[in-house]
């Protein structure tokens, strides 16, 4: 099998319809691709299953597909520590590709003389797209009794309604074998030219319909069956890691006491090991300390006690180190704390500093190579047209290419203190000033610079280095050559945030060449620190808004698709434009591409409402709307926007909500749909200017890594943590202090500590409390819904 031009691989949940929720980066010629990328999908509850294609990337015409797994809901949720596999891949059958789900209404009419079904046929909704055009022309064809009937074709729709009435006489069924006893119905997209498609199908057994009075409601559509052998592996395998997380978010007020209790937990003095911060590191495992660090960073960002937060969990992690050789080196709640903050807080500044030099080394494409082992000397024709290049020779001119990017990113980084957020700062110097009086003898001079220079270095610089696509430095992955350089770059950086202490004591000793140039760095390095912690100001920063971006900042930036405002009477494939996007914390800009000089902006005060648009509005799925409003004529304007997948919508909903989330003239009310043929699509209301049907979402978070702003669903996400641990706390802490408070033997222990039992137990006390509390909150909604469900007739 010849290399192929490029592989890339999608995700795609179908449930009530298909969501493309993911795409990762093209790996080009390569049989054998790695993309080592993570995404976190917000999927719909009634989601059944999630599927990856992998793709052949073709520059002309559509892309190819090369085969697909398929994991079922149920299977990963019967996975508890998640699923880590290799899976063969099975071919894309399109009969098997079926979405969406129908409407229906059965009933069985008899009397002494005649039996008639009546199969009542209503709407349909997120049909899968075949056309051209992205939409189908489905009808709906049944089967019963040895008899078809068929309804009309609706055109150029994926929300079609028929609202036609198909009746079977029955006489006669009993003769036939009782796996005929059936009625079929089966959805297709009409064809002028050519076969129609299969859209999908439901049946049901007739004998239940004589017992019950009518079947009535939506069913999904399924495929026909998979009747296709095992390949056994011929299409090749692909590696895939799946977490499923399903929760339950309840309203705000139930969260409020266990988020009140994390923030006093850092605003009060230090209670040692029986604090809340501390009860909550101490329940989490290796497999949840990054979730829970992400959440608490999240939630105390929002809460504007990042920083604070932070020095108490370094101030513990300082004071339980013994040897400074090992300081941070874990992966301890504190470490991964810190490693969030810079990634949210620090984002753009990354970008700032290190995104020009990454892309010239991506368009330079230089072949470089250090290692005696790995030099191919037939790569040395594309370094030189005068002939082959002798070993020396290539080593020579990799030395030289290699000092003059590591020169370029040292410069760039240690010029960067007056653009590295004032946050960070504040942490580190926070961080070196605990440090400074933990381990402050004459041979611990360079601990303080290390415990910064690690996180800033090794933890944030260096791995953007080594892979610039997951810090979304550039678009792709590096090809073979290019991810060398910046491998060999990545290690140099490493070196230097490790203050050089392990030059010359390694394996690698052909790197010896960048030595000089890394000591040279170290030496800068410390004077870089000190001004970057030479802060006046202890202030917490963000106190008051929960916006992190510097106004000059492009906070994010991309292709989406713009509907064009005159396009009503278009075919849909030309309603669309491709279009470049920036966005800063005060313009929305867009332009033909990212070097055309003339682009359109929209000032980010006058947007009043971000929000998503239904899919049968225009029949396209992952669209937003942004409402403005006229300063002058106090009109309002949408401008609809089509993502290429659900992730990427989230991220542009999140990054505009954030901007705008101070706007004075934000709009309560909104409508999902669009309005078309004089009438809006969701609510039917025929007066454009009629308030909007659904409530806007002013500051719901949507799974940007860069988002802080979900308090809830970031409490829940602690909850459910602490609730797996419950009972380990309350064996641990509430029986001990109970033993204590009566006098029995136990209570020794508490007094060789010199801890009074009320210290220990009351913070225990207080968060087993708040989490029994929520335990029953959720028991209540839960009743709640199966109570609900149980007042409704379901059919499957």
């Amino acid at each position: 099998m010849p290399p192929f031009p490029g592989a890339r691989g999608h995700g795609r949940s179908p449930g009530s319809t298909f969501l493309d929720v993911g795409s990762t980066a093209t790996v080009w010629r390569d049989l054998n691709p790695f993309w080592g990328e993570e995404f976190t999908l917000h999927l719909p509850l009634g989601f059944h299953t999630l599927s990856f294609y992998v793709m052949d990337e073709d520059t002309i015409g559509h892309d190819d597909v090369i085969g697909k797994i398929s994991l079922s809901k149920e299977y990963i949720a019967s996975q508890l520590r998640g699923i880590d596999s290799w899976i063969n891949l099975s071919r894309v059958n399109p009969d098997e590709e079926v979405q969406g789900e129908i409407y229906l209404e059965l009933h069985i009419m008899q009397d002494q003389h005649k039996s008639n079904l009546h199969c009542h046929v209503l709407e349909a909704r997120d049909l899968a797209p075949r056309d051209i055009s992205g939409t189908s022309d489905p009808f709906v064809r049944i089967f019963c009794n040895n008899q078809t009937l068929e309804t009309s074709v609706i055109k150029r729709t994926r929300f079609p309604r028929w609202n036609d009435v198909l009746e079977f006489d029955l006489r006669g069924i009993e003769e036939l074998d009782s796996g005929d006893q059936v009625i079929s119905i089966e959805v297709w997209d009409w064809d002028m030219v050519g076969k129609n498609d299969f859209l999908g199908r439901v049946w049901f057994p007739l004998e239940p319909l004589h017992r019950n009075p009518a079947v009535t409601g939506w069913f999904r559509l399924l495929p026909f069956g998979n009747t296709e052998e095992e390949n056994g592996g011929k299409l090749g395998s692909l590696r895939v890691k799946v977490n499923l997380s399903e929760e339950r978010i309840l309203p705000s007020l139930y969260y409020q006491n266990l988020t009140q209790l994390l923030m006093e937990s850092v605003q009060s003095p230090d209670q040692g090991d029986c604090s809340v911060l501390a009860l909550l590191e101490e329940t989490c495992s290796a497999e949840s300390r990054q979730e829970v660090a992400v959440k608490l960073v999240k939630m105390f960002l929002g809460q504007g006690l990042a920083v604070t937060f932070l020095d108490k969990l370094n101030m513990r992690e300082v004071n339980r180190t013994a040897d400074p050789n090992t300081l941070f080196r874990s992966n301890s709640l504190a470490s991964k704390s810190m490693e969030q903050y810079m990634k949210i807080v620090g984002m753009p500044f990354l970008h700032e500093v290190l995104r020009p030099i990454i892309t010239r080394i991506f368009e330079e494409k230089k072949y470089v190579e250090l290692d005696p082992c790995k030099i191919d000397m037939n790569r040395s024709r594309r370094i030189s047209f005068k002939g082959s290049l002798s070993e020396q020779q290539i080593r020579e001119s990799s030395v030289e290419s290699l000092r003059g990017y590591l020169s370029d990113i040292t410069n760039a980084i240690l010029g960067s203190v007056e653009q590295c957020p004032p946050g960070m700062r504040l942490c580190f110097k926070q961080l070196h000033k605990r440090v400074e009086e933990r381990f402050s003898g004459p041979g611990n001079q360079d601990v303080k610079y290390a415990a910064i220079s690690g996180f800033l270095f090794l933890r944030f610089f260096a791995p953007a280095i080594l892979t610039p696509k997951l810090f979304h430095l550039r678009e792709q992955h590096a090809d073979p050559r290019t991810a060398r350089t910046l491998l060999l770059l990545a290690k140099a950086v490493q070196s230097i945030g490790n203050l050089g202490q392990q030059l010359g004591h390694g394996k690698e000793q052909w790197m010896s060449p960048l030595h000089p140039l890394i000591q040279q760095s170290v030496g800068r390095l410390r004077d870089f620190l000190d001004k970057l912690i030479d802060m006046e100001s202890d202030v917490e920063c963000w106190h008051t808004s929960r916006t992190l971006f510097h106004p000059s900042v492009t906070i994010k930036e991309g292709f989406l698709h713009k509907r064009k405002a005159e396009a009503v009477n278009l075919v849909t494939r030309f309603t669309f434009k491709k279009r470049y996007f920036w966005l800063s914390s005060q313009t929305l800009s867009y332009s033909k591409s990212p070097d055309w000089q003339v682009r359109s902006s929209i000032p980010v005060h006058r947007i009043c409402a971000v929000e998503r648009v239904d899919e049968n509005a225009f029949q396209q799925p992952n669209m937003m709307q942004i409402i403005t409003q006229d300063s002058e004529t106090q009109g309002s304007h949408i401008m609809y926007i089509q993502c290429k997948n659900v992730n990427e919508l989230n991220q542009w909903l999140s990054a505009l909500r954030k901007v705008s989330l101070c706007n004075q003239r934000l709009l309560p009310t909104y409508h999902p749909g669009a309005y078309r043929n004089a009438h809006w699509t969701c609510c039917l209301q025929s007066d454009r200017t009629v308030r909007g049907c659904s409530r806007t979402h002013l500051a719901v978070t949507l799974g940007d890594w860069s988002d802080p702003l979900d308090p809830d669903a970031e409490a829940q996400v602690l909850y459910r943590h602490l609730l797996s641990a419950k009972d380990m706390l309350r064996n641990k802490y509430m029986e001990g202090a109970e033993s204590a408070a009566t006098g029995k033997p136990d209570s020794r222990v508490f007094c060789e500590k010199g801890l009074e039992v009320s210290t220990l137990t009351s913070p225990a006390r207080r968060l087993l409390s708040v989490i029994e509390d929520l335990q029953r909150a959720h028991q209540a909604f839960e009743r709640r819904e199966r109570e609900e469900a149980s007042n409704h007739t379901h059919c499957t």
